[in-house]
């Protein structure tokens, strides 16, 4: 851990505190740039990469963090109903005070996920989401957990044309070295609207256990965001999310591309 002395820096567990800004509402690997996922699948052989980027901004008791994060997900199709899904992001993070600053940056832990949609009725589908979380990232730097986590989502999409609703509901087993909460529940709700047969509207609202032992107030969000189809095969979208409470970033602006092949 690299801290700074005579600076306020110093009295703040850095590490945690960037990877608590990497790791908030990060386990669904929903369509971009939504938190949460929908029980939608590839189909049988078929795959999608997305690649998208954060800027993140937030401010507490005097010290400013900018965080900026790029992410790889690959998603492929091992049936019609399930997916496999692989998560790499990247991240950059700043914290400063007025005295002194520091830097971290590198690859964290990678993720990993399946996909189930077991059930599906006209409008209505049902899906499940197991997953877990490989110790690739520097825990002492911030950029991991240390250890091996685990995840379980429950996956709800209601489709009533041109809306569709998706509500998540999450458990993370958060295994690590940084002595946080270990048991983080995660909830939230999102919608999409079709505003022409090539743009949709997105906006997310969602609240996560905060994995500080300290902390009394769990992070909470609110997004709102563009899809854009390009064509069949290329996506584009944009959003931007702010914090509802202290816990969470203040604001995030997001941007990213899906190639679906």
């Amino acid at each position: 851990m690299k801290l700074f002395s005579g600076s306020r820096i110093q009295h703040l567990c850095v590490p945690c505190v960037i990877f608590g800004l990497l790791s908030s509402v990060s386990a669904a690997f929903a369509a971009h740039p939504l938190i949460t996922d929908d029980t939608g699948t590839m189909g049988s052989g078929k795959a999608q990469l997305e690649l998208t980027g954060e800027y993140g901004h937030d401010k507490e008791d005097g010290v400013t963090t900018k965080t900026r994060q790029g992410d790889a997900c690959f998603t492929y199709g091992l049936s019609e109903a399930v997916d496999l899904v692989a998560d790499l992001p990247y991240l950059h993070a700043r914290s400063s005070d007025a005295t002194a600053s520091m830097t971290e940056n590198g690859f964290s832990d990678t993720s990993l996920a399946v996909k189930w949609r077991f059930y599906e009725d006209n409008a209505l589908s049902l899906a499940i989401k197991p997953g877990l979380t490989l110790p690739t990232g520097d825990d002492q730097e911030g950029l991991g957990a240390g250890k091996v986590t685990y995840s379980l989502f429950f996956i709800t999409s209601k489709e009533m044309d041109p809306w569709a609703f998706h509500l998540n509901l999450g458990y993370n087993r958060n295994e690590n070295t940084l002595d946080e909460e270990k048991n983080i529940w995660h909830a939230s709700i999102a919608s999409t609207l079709a505003v022409t047969e090539n743009l949709a509207a997105v906006a997310n609202l969602g609240i996560e256990s905060n994995p500080d032992k300290l902390a009394g107030t769990d992070p909470a969000f609110v997004l709102a965001g563009l899809i854009y189809a390009l064509s069949e095969k290329l996506d584009l979208d944009c959003g931007i999310k702010y914090g509802l409470n202290d816990p969470e970033t203040d604001y995030t602006v997001l941007a990213g591309v899906t190639w679906k092949f």
